[in-house]
């Protein structure tokens, strides 16, 4: 006996289809043929995604006419209209050189406030400040963000614990990554540990544009980027395009660090960014086995500075071994309850309560 092709169709009618409507209303059936006891059709799909989402589907339909009076066999194949959509491969290029900006300094989409920590030379802890305050903000409840500037130099993945490639799933935006409750990117994610970067002023530029404009930071009341030392084309590129809420200016005691930091100073003065305050970092060495301190670098003199210049003088931040591990180690010590994170907790607080974080 042959099975009427009204039945079948009656029977695909009552195969309901994920998102509503059935096999037959919304047109999926083609090449429906009876021979005898045996029944082919085909179930066309709008793409490869819709048909392998259709899998339950196509098992329905088969059962469904399998059931009906007089059909023995039933062969029921799934297609598409046209072949699977290429993905392209994310083409996104960490370099390029900066695209041309009208307008003056703009503001990056979704953040409240920027602060910049700078160094007028390297090795006063500038980039351990940063990621300790930023971790800092993060446990008194402030949604915090943390780029790494430093292009020649990243360190933040180190600090923070973080060595996984960010996804650019369209090549475009760049998803930035969590570690310890800080939104943060750097340069040193988009590349091999070892690897240096070896690029021109305009590159480098580029770069940096595209880590403020191209990563997707959400919502963020405060982006602490994490400068490199100097007065270069970093400070000059992000004071010139992008709104500063402020810089902070960290030093170690010494008369070298300072006679540096006067040069920082008078860089943000030239580029009217307003100083929010200077930092003594490495103030004091506690001795971990007996306890005895000691001011290895001198003591007080940045604090000293600042009131000299009429700047905000923000806290002394010791020189400890256990902040040292704790940076090696992925983890700040700010992230912590140690003795040594309350310096960076009375800081955060300190920013909070003066309305610049």
């Amino acid at each position: 006996m042959t099975v009427a092709r009204e039945l079948i169709m009656r029977a695909l009618a009552g195969v309901p289809l994920p998102g509503g409507g059935d096999l037959v209303s919304r047109d999926l059936i083609r090449a429906l043929t009876v021979d005898g006891a045996a029944v082919r059709f085909v179930i066309e799909a709008e793409s490869p995604e819709a048909a392998r989402a259709l899998g339950p589907v196509q098992a329905a339909a088969e059962a469904a006419v399998r059931a009906l009076p007089g059909v023995e066999t039933v062969q029921v194949v799934m297609t598409a209209h046209g072949p699977a959509a290429k993905a392209a491969p994310p083409s996104l290029k960490i370099g390029q050189h900066p695209t041309p900006q009208q307008g003056g300094p703009q503001k990056v989409s979704g953040v409240d406030r920027i602060i910049a920590v700078a160094s007028g030379k390297g090795g006063v802890g500038k980039s351990t400040v940063s990621s300790n305050l930023a971790v800092a903000l993060a446990r008194q409840g402030r949604r915090v963000g943390l780029l790494d500037a430093d292009i020649y130099g990243p360190s933040q993945p180190r600090m923070m614990g973080v060595n996984r490639r960010p996804a650019s799933p369209d090549g475009k935006i760049i998803e930035p990554l969590q570690a310890h409750g800080v939104t943060m990117m750097s340069i040193g994610l988009m590349l091999k540990e070892d690897e240096a970067v070896i690029w021109r002023g305009p590159m480098i530029m580029g770069a940096l544009q595209q880590l403020l404009g191209q990563v997707a930071w959400g919502r963020l009341d405060v982006l602490i980027i994490d400068l490199p030392p100097g007065t270069g084309d970093i400070q000059l590129s992000l004071a010139q395009r992008t709104q500063l809420t402020g810089a902070l200016v960290v030093s170690t005691p010494q008369d070298v660090a300072l006679l540096d930091a006067r040069k920082a100073l008078d860089m943000f003065a030239k580029l009217k960014v307003p100083v929010l305050g200077l930092i003594e970092n490495m103030s004091t060495f506690c001795c971990p086995n007996c306890g005895h301190e000691t001011q290895i670098f001198g003591h007080g003199g940045v604090k000293a500075e600042a009131a000299k210049l009429g700047l905000p003088f923000l806290g002394e931040l010791p020189l400890a071994l256990s902040v040292r591990m704790a940076g090696d180690a992925g983890t700040p010590i700010a992230a912590t309850d140690a003795p040594e994170a309350e310096a960076y907790a009375r800081l955060a607080r300190g920013l909070i309560a003066g309305g610049m974080a």
